[in-house]
């Protein structure tokens, strides 16, 4: 196996055994042939759609597939080879309905196929991100499919609350197709800025489904105590299956609490209404081990940030969407028109001991830009008034690695006339000190998920707007920006399709970039390292 997509990479370089995050060789190697299946759909897409033949259900597919293989998704081989073969069903669907030769056509993996995993993962080797011999080329064309994974899941999200754009989808088949092409760098590179224009599209498309289906985030303060009740703790991203948990849960003396990236649910109107909606427990993602032991119930992945699950709870936790794990129970997607049967959960729910209370008091939530844009004028003046010097951007994810105190560190160490704009489970890294308020604006606006991430870059342009300002980089604003998985690629992306330049990203920098790419990325948008934290304040202070 060889696997560098995310941020603690094997001493930063690559994964080759076992992948930092759990994932076994087996599952490596399912993943990379489950990405070429991808490939192949995506040219014979390409070629659908110029001829009128096409299909949403393609893009769809595509998308959750490359869902599937996001870091801490899904682990389960089973799962993985289903989608693999249903991949090369709807190729060879695709494929009858093309007629002549395709360009950058790939050979037949179909053959290849056999039910021992073993067996089939002897031929990923011809596949895998080593495949492509020359690095730069590799590290471009690597960069785009990782960008290609995060706005897979944000279109999945949508899709789920029944938001979808062809175009998106037409988007990742052609980005996913240029990967078997020669192409010049100069249009590799463009595709990679193309790319950030869809993560921007993407994440509209979600942010619209989710406040038309939940409403707009609001200033919320969010308990993370625990109550007398047996409870069910829900993670990962998912705001139907949120919905339909808490649907399923009311009346029956179970609670219903967020964990992790869920922790913005809290802040949606339409979930307020439910009295056994308790409140977040516990923190961020790499903490679930221990987190998921005390809590005592039953616990509902939805999407990636799932670990490897101990024996301490493993009869307690359950996937469900594209999250899957070797023993675990899967909630089967909800039926046309239906809803997932959360019972067993429940059922269970009601035989366990209430959580083991971990901590108590409150965090304060809920400023997506909607939020955020009611309170312009108060802000503005702030600016104005100097009151308010500086925004700091520190979204992005959170990870095991004890380099990330440096997050904690900044928010400590930033003056008090500076405020902090986060979304993703990053914020955890500092959303529970005690910075205070500017005026009554809290030094940490929380916009929610790293599907978020939208809400900064609307807040950045509405600023920018009422400043009368020609260039985004002319806000007093600086990027400290924390990457783990693709997801956060996808912001990052996004976030130079707009033309952000001088992002600090961190802990490290990706190991799938090349020196040449980086030094390319460097050149065009001031990328950097984060270095030692007493620098970096003084540098974004002066922003540079």
């Amino acid at each position: 196996m060889f696997c560098y997509q995310c941020q603690e990479t094997a001493k930063n370089t690559g994964c080759s055994v076992k992948g930092v995050c759990g994932k076994t060789e087996e599952t490596a190697n399912l993943q990379d042939l489950l990405m070429y299946v991808l490939k192949g759909l995506s040219i014979y897409g390409e070629k659908a759609k110029e001829t009128g033949t096409s299909d949403r259900k393609y893009g769809l597919f595509i998308a959750q597939a490359l869902f599937a293989t996001i870091t801490n998704a899904n682990f389960d081989n089973d799962r993985l080879i289903a989608l693999i073969k249903e991949g090369l069903k709807l190729r060879n669907e695709l494929k009858k309905k093309c007629e002549g030769n395709i360009s950058g056509e790939l050979h037949d993996c179909a053959v290849w196929f056999s039910d021992d995993v073993a067996e089939f993962g002897k031929k990923s080797s011809e596949v895998s991100v080593l495949s492509t011999e020359n690095e730069d080329v590799r590290s471009l064309r690597e960069l785009l499919i990782y960008g290609l994974k995060g706005i897979a899941a944000y279109v999945d999200h949508a899709a789920v609350l029944g938001l979808e754009d062809e175009k998106i989808y037409d988007f990742l088949m052609e980005a996913l197709a240029s990967t078997t092409k020669d192409m010049t760098v100069d249009e590799m590179v463009a595709m990679v800025m193309r790319a950030g224009e869809c993560a921007v599209t993407g994440m509209a498309l979600l942010d619209k489904a989710n406040t038309a289906a939940y409403g707009n985030p609001e200033i919320s303060k969010v308990n993370i105590g625990v109550s007398s009740n047996p409870g069910i703790l829900i993670s990962g991203h998912d705001l139907k299956d949120m919905q339909e948990l808490l649907e399923q849960t009311e009346g029956t003396g179970v609670d219903v609490y967020t964990h992790g990236e869920m922790l913005p649910a809290n802040s949606y109107p339409a979930f307020k209404k439910y009295s056994h909606f308790v409140g977040n427990y516990g923190n961020s993602w790499w903490r679930q081990g221990e987190e998921f032991a005390s809590f005592n119930g039953p616990i509902l992945m939805t999407t990636n940030c799932i670990i490897a699950v101990k024996d301490s709870y493993k009869e307690r936790i359950f996937t469900t969407g594209m999250a899957g794990y070797p023993g675990v129970v899967h909630i089967p997607d909800r039926p046309e028109g239906g809803v997932k049967d959360f019972s067993g959960m429940i059922e269970l729910a009601k035989k366990c001991t209430p959580p083991v209370e971990i901590e108590t008091g409150e965090i304060v939530g809920g400023f997506a830009h909607n939020q955020v844009l009611e309170l312009a004028d108060k802000v503005v003046e702030a600016v104005k008034s100097g009151a308010i010097k500086r925004f700091i951007v520190m979204a992005g994810c959170d990870g095991r690695h004890k380099t990330r105190s440096y997050f904690t560190d900044v928010a400590r160490e930033l003056p008090k006339d500076t405020v902090i704009l986060t979304a993703g489970c990053a914020k955890y890294r500092y959303n529970k000190l005690d910075l205070g308020d500017i005026g009554g604006i809290p030094r940490v606006l929380d916009a929610g998920q790293c599907n978020d991430s939208y809400s900064l870059a609307v807040i950045a342009l509405k600023l920018k707007e009422v400043f009368g300002l020609e260039d985004i980089n002319d806000l007093p604003i600086s990027y400290d920006i924390a990457w783990y998985e693709q997801k956060a690629v996808a912001v990052l992306l996004a976030l130079l399709s707009l033309g952000v330049k001088g992002i600090r990203l961190g802990p490290t920098l990706p190991a799938f970039l090349s020196p040449n790419v980086l030094s390319v990325l460097v050149d065009k948008f001031d990328i950097k390292s984060i270095r030692d934290v007493q620098a970096d304040v003084e540098a974004m202070i002066k922003g540079v």
